[in-house]
């Protein structure tokens, strides 16, 4: 492999680390549910998104690559339906006022 798909795997993977701390961080930190669930999914994705980038450089066929960007887009859609569930039963669970 050579130094920039080396060093490009590295950096990639190292901001998805930080963006993955930045929403847990943020999934601790926050006072309510609403800007708890904003911090860690937008941060989520794209820390996934860097990390998937992060390993295009090593997989070892397209064919695996299009796994990991597969996996990554399904993940993309998950989260959106997710947080969207989780946001209607918050906001239905609120105090009025």
């Amino acid at each position: 492999m050579s130094l920039a798909a080396d060093s490009l795997s590295i950096l990639a993977v190292s901001a998805g680390i930080f963006f993955f701390a930045a929403g847990t961080t943020g999934l601790l930190r926050f006072p309510d549910a609403l800007s708890r669930l904003h911090a860690l999914t937008k941060a989520d994705n794209l820390g996934l998104g860097l990390v998937v980038l992060g390993l295009l450089p090593r997989a070892a066929s397209p064919r695996d690559a299009a796994k990991l960007v597969f996996a990554w887009l399904l993940v993309l859609l998950a989260s959106a339906t997710v947080s969207q569930l989780i946001a209607r039963a918050a906001r239905r669970e609120a105090p009025p006022g």
